[in-house]
């Protein structure tokens, strides 16, 4: 997420009353989470685990729960919960607007685009032109929707992140602020639900198809040409690369790529990377080859058996 100014360190910390490391003038552009920040951006750490990764980040200002030393070039925010601190950020410049009509009048639509009754359309959205959006179609706060695209019945574009801290008396949600972007010529079925990045954005790219009932968490990036079947479940911060297919009731987990032009067979469990260009098949997914000897040996296991145990006879 990007400010509409820059903004002094020193006027950053005002807001979330806390205490400074830097020059009170030097500049923040923004606030991110730690996959997507850059130069300018503050990102949040309170788990000693990932202090270094956070330190050492493209981004120059770190909201953190101890005095440490601050690398060079960089500023620090003192907090005794950054996880709370971050999420009064969001409000202060993401607040939540509530719409008096179904259609937000400041939303931007597109030539020759037909919205369906029923359907509603957030704040500063775009929809772009000659676009289809059936009925009851629910499109979250400022969405970003190309060029030639359509949307079935039913599905949610921008619900929140599911990203939650555990804490004592119960789970503390991170306030999502980011975006659903989808680009030219991508087509979605009925009842998806594609939830917006927490301060980044969720993106479909040119072109890919998504079937119904498809689940896409916060801050994934699907790419061109992607082809989608139904009751498939992604999980946040995944990278789908181009040409990507994965049949139906697919599950990925968090934070993982999926080389370019990767095939999934239905019902597989994604649980690590895969590379580009190859089959996969099971739970956890392995190349599909390599899964369907193993499937028939296990299938012949009776026989072999009872082979051994009539040759020790």
């Amino acid at each position: 997420m990007k400010f509409s100014r820059e903004y002094t360190l020193k006027e950053i910390a005002a807001i979330i009353n806390t205490n400074y490391v830097g020059d009170a003038d030097f500049p923040v552009l923004g606030m991110n989470e730690i996959h997507v920040v850059e130069k300018g951006d503050i990102v949040f750490v309170d788990h000693p685990k990932y202090y270094d990764k956070a330190l050492n980040s493209a981004a120059t200002v770190v909201l953190i729960n101890k005095e440490v030393d601050c690398p060079k070039g960089k500023a620090l925010l003192i907090s005794d919960d950054p996880f709370r601190d971050f999420n009064k950020l969001t409000k202060h410049f993401k607040p939540f607007s509530a719409s008096n009509s179904s259609i937000s009048n400041t939303a931007t639509i597109g030539e020759n685009t037909i919205i369906q009754p029923n359907s509603f359309v957030g704040n500063n959205v775009s929809i772009g032109k000659n676009c289809l959006i059936h009925a009851n179609v629910t499109i979250y706060d400022d969405c970003i929707i190309g060029d030639n695209v359509t949307i079935h019945a039913g599905t949610i574009l921008g619900g929140d992140a599911f990203y939650y801290k555990n804490r004592p008396d119960g789970f503390d949600k991170l306030i999502s602020g980011g975006r659903v972007v989808i680009k030219d010529h991508v087509d979605i079925g009925a009842s998806c639900t594609i939830d917006r990045g927490v301060t980044g954005d969720t993106t479909i790219g040119h072109g890919s198809k998504l079937d119904n009932q498809i689940q896409i968490g916060h801050d994934t990036v699907i790419g061109k040409k992607c082809l989608i079947a139904s009751h498939t479940g992604i999980a946040g911060c995944v990278v789908v690369e181009d040409e990507v297919t994965l049949w139906g009731q697919v599950g990925v987990i968090s934070g993982i790529t999926i080389g370019k032009g990767a095939v999934v067979y239905a019902q597989s469990g994604v649980a690590t990377s895969l590379e580009s260009g190859k089959t996969y098949f099971g739970s956890p997914a392995v190349e599909a080859r390599a899964k369907m000897k193993e499937l028939a040996t296990i299938k012949n296991m009776p026989s072999i058996l009872k082979k051994l145990e009539n040759n020790s006879e």
